[in-house]
């Protein structure tokens, strides 16, 4: 009798062992909340494939045969989205690059119409007497500095000045090329900017710091770029491309 009476306490030992968890297990089992829905975000299909298609541009365009780097292209289309996002661009059908990775003695300016997806000009362009001879490697935000400036700029309005027909710029980074309007940075036409002082010098003519052009070329393209689109001033500088606002902006 003392054996049966035994087995049945360890029998129900364990049983008692095995039950006390269950209600905390159920207790567990709490219903699952409803899944939250992600806010629909509506996509304007027709701005993204024509995004898509502005990218492509470079390579329809065989614009690196033209000698434009791939990287200004690309930095140069992000800071003009960043831009026309932005509400600054008025003109937001034309983007310029100045690629200052380029010698002086090619043709360094590239018009594009970001619309009809066209090259509209290439030419020659000038960079400050400081900022080196044949290339640009020394820029500076700095008045009296005779250097240029890298960066975005947005087109003001034209105005004739000492130089005849002339092109306000407006700096849009801060601490970079803020400073374009203090320091009279316009584009303007030069004698200076042609294939003759290439032939006597060896590199173009060097302006105050100003974006010059070829006298031929100045007055098409400052009426095609005036009165607020997109140029923008490049060079494979670390310094500028890890510190320029808009390029943060844009990643």
């Amino acid at each position: 009798m003392k054996k049966i009476f035994q087995k049945r306490h360890v029998s129900l030992s364990l049983l008692f062992v095995f039950l006390i968890p269950f209600p905390f297990m159920f207790a567990r089992l709490k219903p699952v909340s409803s899944p939250v829905k992600a806010p629909i975000v509506k996509v304007d299909a027709a701005a993204t494939k024509m995004d898509l298609t502005r990218l492509h541009l470079y390579d329809s365009l065989q614009l690196q045969e033209l000698g434009l780097s791939r990287e200004a292209f690309i930095e140069g289309v992000k800071g003009y989205n960043v831009l026309r996002s932005a509400g600054k661009l008025n003109n937001d059908n034309v983007l310029s690059i100045v690629d200052f990775s380029l010698p002086s003695t090619q043709k360094r300016l590239f018009v594009l119409d970001m619309a009809n997806l066209k090259l509209l000009f290439n030419t020659y362009v000038a960079h400050g007497r400081n900022s080196g001879k044949e290339f640009a490697n020394k820029f500076s935000n700095a008045p009296e500095s005779n250097m240029s400036s890298l960066g975005f700029y947005v087109t003001k309005q034209t105005y004739n000045g000492e130089h005849g027909l002339s092109l306000k710029l407006e700096g849009e980074e801060k601490g970079i090329n803020d400073n374009a309007e203090s320091r009279a940075i316009v584009i303007h036409c030069a004698d200076y900017v042609s294939e003759k002082t290439i032939k006597a010098l060896g590199y173009i003519g060097r302006s105050l710091g100003c974006p010059a052009l070829p006298p031929k070329y100045t007055k098409p393209i400052i009426e095609t770029i005036k009165d607020g689109s997109c140029l923008f001033v490049y060079s494979p500088s670390e310094k500028y491309l890890s510190k320029s606002p808009i390029l943060q902006a844009a990643s």
